[in-house]
């Protein structure tokens, strides 16, 4: 499967971009914004393209074109302020759902926010980021595309230990990003995770285990 990546030079991008070189089941191209990302892929071996969410549906398309699979992990980052939070996080990932029902892209990865579906359990410090991840998931639940939610809690830079607790509704918790990435990697071809939304913290069980329970 070759998979798409947005957001490929953001933290969660990173590490999923290595994971899917390194995979014998799987080839990747890299989604970022700036050339000199592009040529630092490059010189690794990685495929990429430069565009920018804020461009165009069709730019977004053209860029995807001959994959099989989209993961959308962008964000505007926490230094932003709300504008761009609503231009990336949300628009920016509706236009990339509907780059992938005009190419007939039909498995789509969202990497979301924890609890991003329930709204009494918001994060008030960073409403507008959490009211841009519902709605940009809500598009996605309203596509015909065969989805997985990935709702993940706190994100931390400790070392992945490869073990998680996933379902529908958590007691909030933290996660190392790396785990996340190994979490959309194993839910790429898991038919468990089709057209399902989870919340995702760190546990004590194996990631493939955890996502047959969900």
């Amino acid at each position: 499967m070759k998979v798409f990546v947005v957001g490929a030079n953001g933290q969660i991008g990173k590490h999923l971009v290595d994971l899917l070189k390194d995979s014998p089941d799987h080839s990747v191209r890299a989604m970022v914004r700036k050339e000199e990302q592009s040529e630092h892929l490059k010189k690794n071996g990685i495929e990429s393209a430069v565009v920018s969410l804020t461009g165009s549906v069709d730019e977004i398309a053209n860029a995807a074109k001959g994959c099989d699979a989209i993961v959308f992990t962008a964000g505007s980052g926490g230094s932003t302020g709300a504008d761009q939070t609503l231009l990336i996080d949300l628009d920016g990932a509706v236009k990339t759902i509907e780059a992938a029902e005009n190419l007939g892209i039909d498995r789509f990865i969202m990497v979301s926010a924890f609890q991003a579906n329930n709204r009494e359990n918001w994060n008030e410090a960073i409403k507008p980021y959490y009211v841009a991840k519902h709605y940009a998931d809500r598009a996605l639940l309203q596509s015909d595309l065969n989805y997985t939610i990935i709702r993940p809690g706190c994100l931390v830079n400790e070392p992945g230990t490869g073990k998680v607790t996933a379902a529908e509704e958590l007691e909030r918790g933290s996660i190392a990003r790396e785990d996340v990435a190994r979490t959309i990697l194993a839910s790429l071809t898991d038919e468990n995770t089709y057209k399902r939304s989870f919340d995702l913290i760190s546990g004590d069980t194996a990631i493939a285990e955890a996502l047959r329970k969900i």
